[in-house]
Order: C-alpha cells, then structure tokens, then sequence
C-alpha cells in the first residue's frame, strides 16, 4: 500500500467527524487570534504610552490640556486640533534622564550638552541650542499621568481577551479529542468486524498475536495522531499562520525574510518522513513479532516448561527484543540529529538576522525603530518558535501513525466475506458431495474425487488415520473453506449459492476441544441470542446430563465462567457444548472427534448425551474411537484423502478391509490395556 493511500485514507476517516473538527478549528482560529494581540497591545503601550510620553507637546489651555507644568498646560502635538501654527514644547529622554525643551526638537536629535538654562542637540550634523532644562522624578510624573488610565484599559482589554481566549481553547481541546477519540473508535469498530468476516484460512497464516498487535497496538497509536498530533499541527500551523500576519502588520520587509522559515519546516518534515518512515515500519513489525512470541509462550506456557525449552523461548524473544532495541536506537540518534538540533539553529539564526536587520537600518538612519515595535517583533519570534518545537516534537509521533495506519489498512484490505444473515428455511438434512477435491495449498490435494450421499436425519461417520481428510470434509461441509474442485449440496441447493452465514444457519457442531467463553454457564448455551430463552437453555443442560454437575455449584446456572472454561473437566466442558449445541436446534450436526478426549468412566455419560442430541437430526460424526461409531447408518473409510470403504459397521467388519484392521488394532489396545 503507498504511503500516499494511507494518508488519504486516514483523512477519509477524519471527515466522518468533519463538522466537529471544524467547530474545534473555528474556536482555535478565534483562541489564537485573541491570543496573538498581546505583542500588538504592548507595541501600543509602550510606543504610545509609556515611550511616547517622550515627545513634542502643544501649548493650550486648561480645559483641553493633559498635562499642567509650571502652570502651564500642554497636549500632545499628536493629539492636538491646533496643527503646526500652535506653540510646541518638546519632553526630551536620553537614557533615564528627561528634559524639557521649549520649542519643537525631533526625536532623532542627539543630546549634546545640558546645561541649566538650555540644551544643545545635534541633527544632521549641526548642533543647535533650545531653550530648557533637565526635569527632577517628580517633574515628569505629570507627563505620565495622563496616560495611566489608557495602560489600565489596554491591560484590561488584554486580560479580558485572554479569558475569552482560554474558553475558545478549551472547547477547542475538547471538540478535538472528542472527534479524535470517536474517529479511532468508528476505525477500532471497522477493523473487529473485518477481522469477523476473513476466512479461516487468514487466521491459520497469521499469528493471533500478530492480528492482535494490529487491532490494539496499532490503533492506538493512530489514535495518538488524531488525539495528539492533528491537534499539534493544526495548532501549530493555525498559530505560525497568526503570527506571520502579525509580523507583516509590523514589517513587510522582516515578514518576507521569516516566510524562508516555511520551506524549511517543510523540508525537515520530508526528511523525516523519508528515512523515519522506515525505522518505524522495522519497529513495529517486530513488536507485533514480540506479540506473536509472547502469546505463543503463554499459551504453551506448560509444554515450554514440560520439555525444558525455556533458554530457547528466551533466546528467541531477546533476539526479537534486541532487533526491536537497534532499530529504536537508530530513530532516537536520527530525531536527536535532525529535528531539535535544526530548531534550535533556526532559532538562533533568526534572531541573528532580526539584530542585523534592526541594527543595520538604525545605523545607516533609513529608518528609526520604535521600541514598541523592537519588543512586539521578539515576542512574535520568540512565539514562532513554540508550535515549530511542537511540530517538530510529534514528527516521530506522526510516522509511527503513518506506519501503523498502513498496518492496519493492510488487514482491513484483507478480502472479507459477505455478511448475510437473512433467514432461510430449515433443513430437511439431506447431504451430497458431488466429486469434491480440494487442496489447502495449491497441487497439494488433501480430498480427491470425494462423492457420497447421506440421507436426512441419518447418521454417517467418517473414519481414517491422521492426515486422510475427516477434519477437511467438516471444514467444507461448515463452509470453513469451499471446495477446489465439485460441488457440495444441502437438500438439493449448491452451498455455494448461500452466504456463509445462511450455510451455516442450521448447522451445528462441537469439537474435540470445545472452546467455552468467558462470562456464566447460561451465556455459553445461549451464545447470548435472545431467541434462546434460559427456560430452554437450561432444559439443554439437563437433556444432555449436564445438570449433575451444575446444581453442585454455588450460582448453579449463573455461575461465572473464566476464560477458556479452565475450572472444568474435558467431560464437562464437552457436555457443555452438546447443550449449546442442542439449544440452538441445528438439523445437522457435526462432531469432530467429540468423544477423543474423554475419559472411560465420563464416556457412557457422553453417550447418552449424544444419543439425545443426535435425534431427530443428520449427524456427521469425524471419529477415533471406532466403538462410538458402531450404530452409525454409514460409515466412510478415508485413506489418503480418498474413500477407501463405504457401509455399516458390521458390513465393513465382515468386508474384512481397511476399517477390519483399524477396529481390531483399537481392540487389541484396550485389550493390552487391561493388563
């Protein structure tokens, strides 16, 4: 699958939750936008307020005037209605010491000389003296005081923006993971049910482990680029975006220079992606290796110690582990090389060039740059910075997403089969293989040219050595696997032309080892299908002898069931199924090797209970002891994926063949047995 696939794919996933993204981006939009008018509020302050305090002043009267000094009073000539033709004073700073001139002197005047009565300044290389004189603390306050009221609103305007802001950031966070969170669970919904629907044949090439890491691990880390990543970057871009705005506001010429900043970003991400991609591709599949490993040792746990392979179980998971080691190593030395290192230089690269371009242009004099202006440029550089780091910071994050999500759309790419429960009517039972083969692997023919019949509500079993087919014609006959060659009907209908779920409808079967779920006695018969009720689920166990052993436990019925039914018996677990199995009422019934593992003494109870479950219904029995089997209708003889022998089993006995053998081989082991 190309990378470029899963990302769209991944952003396919993101639209079905389109419209909270939005209104989660809409209120970032707004956080940032309050959030970014703190340099600009403090450019005017300082410039207007604070600084500006230091500049030309009109005399006027006291009821237009701002400040009274001396008696007189005086508004600044900027906020004036007068023009040129009013008289102009000037309050002069040079470092921390202010003066007062008595006529107009431009700000880009030097301080010569002060004496008591007058000042000289240098302009342009001439030197001219104005009347005036340097003001004591306690002189300049008036000058200040005027402006007190507008600091205390701007302030407060900010201080009010930033609450608002705080509000849009968390509705912002909140909506985000909210739509991250339902994305990755819609994904981690879509992916189970696929895995419901693979073939049997999926699971028998993949490790559980494997599919298991896919499901849970991988989606997890997806579920880190929605919650986590998608909110970095769109922060991220979203806040650069604001502050190169800001920036042009300020100056165009300085903006136009950090734009190089954008390409280089952007580089760095195509860097990382490149060589990252492929590091974490190697890491993950070896932790779903590990997962594989780790699941295999668990539930081998008592052979791996039984046959002392232990060093071996060990030597093959710190194989695995240091594998996963080297490859994680590689990814840390790259990011360190790469992603922070390269922030940092463009960090301290920008600044250099901010004091270059500042410095250069107040050297020569093509321009004179306003404090307010000097400190609002580091607060919007200073800021750039932050969602770069943050970008940068989930860069690892965002390839191990990519990765993942090519992982699991992988398993999702798996061809399913089609879910079709729609009803269909019961069975009547009758069976017929019409030249089935079929090989698991191609020219590998386990079945070869199979044909038989078997009437409805008869009983056939099918008899063999290891390897001759018994468990392949259950396969087929379940829809497990289809057949490679012929057709295989149920009361006259090609399986084939059903769904698989429609096949298997009114089928049942129990297997050698029958698998028992967690939850109580009563949710296993019933499978949780409310058409079976719990007066019937119980009539089941009882019918099947199961009850003697249930009405000894504390919650009888409703007694809890851990996982895999490990407190009970081979017997009792079996017996289980035979009521599971005759609560949900199959017409045909398949027993594969139903009785193989149980005891002598369990195995007249067994018995009974098949007799019970065998009525009224077509059974398919794959058999070892040939002693269930006698009262069979047919009896099938396979030898190498061929019917050796077909009959009853006394006519099959009198035959003097192949199934005359195997029974006086069984015989002749119980008989050796005794002794």
């Amino acid at each position: 699958m190309q990378q470029s696939s899963t990302e769209k794919r991944l952003y396919r996933y993101a639209l079905t939750v389109k419209k909270i993204i939005i209104i989660g981006l809409i209120c970032l939009i707004i956080a940032v936008g309050l959030e970014l008018s703190g340099p600009l509020i403090a450019k005017k302050v300082i410039d207007d307020h604070i600084v500006g305090v230091a500049s030309q002043y009109a005399v006027t009267d006291e009821f237009t005037g701002e400040v009274e000094f001396e008696g007189d009073y005086y508004i600044r000539s900027s906020r004036a209605s007068g023009g040129e033709d009013t008289d102009q004073v000037t309050l002069y700073q040079d470092g921390l010491n202010f003066y007062f001139a008595e006529d107009a002197v431009s700000t880009q005047a030097r301080l010569v000389e002060a004496g008591s009565e007058e000042i000289v300044f240098e302009l342009d290389g001439a030197t001219f003296a104005v009347p005036g004189k340097e003001l004591a603390t306690s002189e300049v306050f008036p000058f200040f005081e005027p402006e007190i009221s507008s600091i205390i609103f701007w302030l407060s305007l900010y201080m009010v923006l930033i609450l608002i802001a705080s509000v849009f950031l968390y509705y912002k966070t909140y909506l985000l993971q909210h739509a991250s969170n339902r994305i990755i669970r819609n994904m981690r919904l879509d992916v189970f049910n696929h895995v419901q629907r693979l073939p049997v044949n999926y699971f028998v090439n993949q490790p559980a482990g494997k599919i298991v890491a896919k499901i849970t691990n991988d989606t997890e880390a997806i579920r880190e680029l929605y919650v986590k990543v998608l909110e970095v970057f769109a922060s991220g871009f979203i806040y650069m975006l604001g502050i190169f705005i800001a920036l042009f506001i300020l100056d165009v010429q300085l903006a136009m220079i950090c734009l190089i900043l954008i390409p280089i970003l952007y580089g760095i991400m195509r860097l990382y992606k490149r060589i990252a991609g492929k590091y974490n591709l190697e890491i993950r599949e070896t932790n779903s290796n590990i997962n594989a490993n780790i699941n295999e040792s668990i539930q081998g746990m008592s052979m791996i110690q039984a046959y002392n392979q232990v060093d071996r179980m060990t030597g093959e998971f710190e194989q695995l582990n240091h594998h996963h080691y080297t490859y994680q190593k590689k990814m840390n030395t790259f990011t360190a090389l790469t992603a922070f290192n390269l922030v940092d230089f463009l960090r301290n690269t920008s600044f250099v060039v901010f004091i270059i371009y500042f410095g250069g242009i107040s050297l020569d004099g093509t321009g004179v740059i306003t404090a307010g202006v000097l400190y609002a440029f580091v607060d919007y550089l200073t800021r750039l910075f932050e969602p770069m780091d943050q970008i940068v910071s989930q860069l690892q994050q965002l390839e191990q997403a990519r990765v993942a999500g090519r992982r699991v759309f992988e398993l999702l790419d798996e061809p399913g089969e089609k879910v079709e429960n729609l009803p269909i009517e019961r069975y009547y039972g009758k069976i017929q293989f019409d030249q089935v083969s079929f090989a698991y692997e191609t020219d590998q023919w386990v079945l070869r040219n199979i044909a038989f019949d078997i009437k409805a509500g008869e009983t056939a079993a099918f008899v063999g050595h290891t390897g001759s087919g018994k468990s392949t014609i259950m396969n087929l006959l379940f829809r497990f696997y289809d057949p490679t060659k012929g057709t295989i009907y149920i009361d006259g209908i090609d399986i084939q032309r059903l769904s698989r779920q429609q096949a298997r409808k009114h089928v049942g079967i129990v297997l050698q080892d029958p698998y028992i779920f967690t939850g109580t006695i009563l949710s296993n018969i019933t499978m949780n299908n409310p058409a079976i009720k719990r007066e019937e689920a119980i009539a089941a166990l009882k019918a099947v002898g199961a009850d003697e052993f249930i009405e000894k436990l504390p919650n009888q019925y409703d007694e809890p069931v851990k996982e895999k039914g490990s407190e009970f018996s081979t017997g009792q677990r079996q017996l289980l199924s035979f009521a599971r199995a005759l609560a949900f009422n199959p017409a045909i019934l398949i027993l594969d090797e139903a009785t193989a593992n149980i005891d002598t003494e369990t195995e007249a109870m067994i018995h009974k209970a098949l007799k019970v479950l065998k009525e009224g219904r077509t059974t398919i029995v794959i058999a070892h002891r040939l002693s269930t089997i006698q009262d069979a209708d047919q009896i099938f003889v396979l030898r190498q994926g061929e019917i050796m022998e077909q009959g009853t089993h006394q006519s099959l006995l009198n035959t003097g063949g192949e199934y005359y053998k195997m029974y006086q081989m069984q015989l002749g082991k119980k008989t050796s047995s005794i002794f």
